[in-house]
């Protein structure tokens, strides 16, 4: 049991409240968007019908690099960076870190785009907010991630406000924590019959209690992604750097060297890529290379944790021979406590440390937030319902909000579908998903009963997600055969998901109208 003084329990209840309601909208939009892009590359796979499953990195890069690198400008030779984009293919995007005119770090140079064979499918010219962005194929994945992270506010505002959201959660977390007189028996405590609130409060109870140690990490994890490059940075710079945030980037990110600008070859990227993967026994998400064709040279590749581990892997290798020098901490120059925390932040934020295990657990823990600030919202509206008649308007906002997101989700995945083939995706989606929230407010607003808004949005809801897998394969994705020949059986995962996840809130709808018409009382004839 947790003791309390009875004003201490007054006032956590109080703060718990008033944490969730002045931010619990926003919050479960984050939240909601989390669990989403927890599956971002599943559902980039499965939208956009990618079948490849051999990474960029497996197959030979030196040669075409070599090339790139001869038909850069030298200015951008000070880094190369080499990624996967589209379906496995092969992003390099050589670049000089330069001052823009409001005094900000920004990456200018050349962004290759390169398709199957190797050969330039796109040349982008610019700083890295420039080039970078959404491609067709990839349009629905991205718009997901962007909105769980910034909430499509502009830098910086966006992540400052996504922590903020995380800070609200853990202060939610833990007074939901310190209200709990009887914690371990609300773990298991679910009264059937008891009267509808209870019930819901039951079910709040037991999903929050369950949740608690989940939304701890993913609110001080979040928060850390949040604050660190917005605030924690430019602090640090200034205090340390004098404001040098190169200089910082360097000191922490960077392999200090003693500079040598002689012009030499370029070890073989090949080898070293082989390497790495036997090292790792995976291939790299991302290679970096220092000095491209200097005598200073050195590669960094990045990898996935090791299996039942949660630190990802860096390998160092020098530029000039593609020999391998020594395991690079993530951040520093050597091993720490402080470095191998903020290495593991990220595979615990985003639940891919196990695969896809610890995803499809991550997206259940998701769900549950998701129904833990939902049914908080409705519980808190349920008891001032009577003597605040006013508040009517903010049942409407949590059931456009709390089934409105969802279904715009939705109907952005089903846009980029039809979009995706006419190469439009890049826009029909998000102009979808805004379509999609006016509707929804528009319901809120016109629709007189908030019952007939919820099951209204819920009921197109489940039949947007039973028409997904049929409009798919209706835009020339590949069939369930194809995709297993292929090795990529998450396309037939998802089909079968989007379909039981539809037919389950049909039916959940269905069983909601016989129990209403079974207790609404019974019409008395005339006499």
């Amino acid at each position: 049991m947790i003791h309390l003084q009875k004003e201490d329990t007054k006032l956590m209840v109080a703060v718990h409240g008033w944490s969730g309601i002045i931010l619990g909208l926003l919050l479960y939009a984050v939240v909601v968007t989390g669990m989403v892009a927890v599956f971002a590359e599943e559902i980039g796979i499965w939208s956009a019908g990618h079948v490849e499953t051999s990474s960029a990195f497996e197959r030979p890069i030196d040669a075409t690099v070599r090339e790139l690198g001869r038909r850069t400008p030298a200015r951008y030779h000070e880094g190369a960076d080499l990624f996967e984009i589209g379906d496995h293919n092969l992003g390099v995007f050589f670049h000089r870190h330069e001052t823009d005119a409001d005094g900000d770090l920004v990456a200018r140079g050349i962004y290759y785009q390169l398709d199957r064979d190797g050969r330039i499918a796109s040349e982008r010219h610019g700083t890295g907010e420039e080039v970078f962005g959404p491609r067709n194929d990839d349009a629905l994945s991205s718009f997901l991630v962007d909105t769980h992270v910034r909430l499509h506010v502009p830098d910086p505002w966006g992540l400052i406000l996504t922590g903020i959201l995380g800070l609200a959660m853990l202060v939610a977390a833990v007074s939901g924590l310190l209200i709990h007189r009887h914690l371990f028996k609300d773990i298991f405590t679910l009264r059937r019959k008891a009267n509808p609130v209870l019930v819901d409060r039951d079910r709040h109870s037991v999903a929050g209690t369950w949740s608690l140690p989940f939304a701890f990490l993913l609110a001080f994890t979040g928060s850390f992604f949040s604050f660190f490059g917005t605030i924690g940075v430019p602090i640090v710079a200034m205090a340390a750097f004098g404001g040098d945030v190169q200089a910082l980037n360097d000191a922490v990110f960077g392999n200090p060297a003693k500079p040598d600008t002689r012009i030499v070859g370029v070890g073989n990227l090949d080898r070293i890529t082989v390497d790495s993967i036997r090292r790792t026994g995976e291939a790299p998400t991302f290679v970096t290379i220092e000095n491209f064709g200097r005598a200073d040279s050195q590669v960094t590749s990045f990898h996935p944790p090791r299996e039942r581990g949660l630190e990802p892997q860096t390998l160092l290798y020098s530029g000039v021979t593609g020999a391998f020098e020594r395991v690079k901490p993530s951040i520093g120059t050597r091993p720490s406590a402080g470095g191998t925390l903020a290495a593991v932040m990220a595979p615990i934020h985003f639940g891919n440390f196990a695969g896809i295990v610890s995803k499809a657990v991550w997206f259940g823990l998701g769900f549950a937030m998701c129904y833990v600030t939902l049914t908080g919202l409705r519980l808190w509206l349920a008891r001032r319902r009577e003597g605040a008649r006013s508040l009517g308007w903010l049942e409407r906002a949590v059931t456009v909000v709390g089934f409105g997101l969802p279904f715009a989700l939705l109907v952005s995945a089903a846009a980029f579908l039809v979009a995706m083939p006419l190469g439009g995706a890049v826009f029909w989606t998000p102009a979808a998903f805004v379509g999609a929230c006016l509707l929804a407010i528009l319901g809120g607003v016109v629709l007189r009963s908030n019952a007939l808004l919820d099951a209204i949005v819920q009921s197109a809801s489940a039949a947007i997600m039973i028409a997904l897998p049929i409009l798919r394969l209706a835009t020339g994705g590949p069939g369930w055969a194809r995709s297993i020949e292929a090795g990529q059986p998450v396309i037939v995962a998802l089909d079968i998901a989007f379909v039981l996840a539809g037919g389950w809130m049909l039916w959940r709808l269905h069983g909601d109208r016989l129990r209403r018409a079974a207790t609404a009382p019974a019409l008395q004839p005339a006499e």
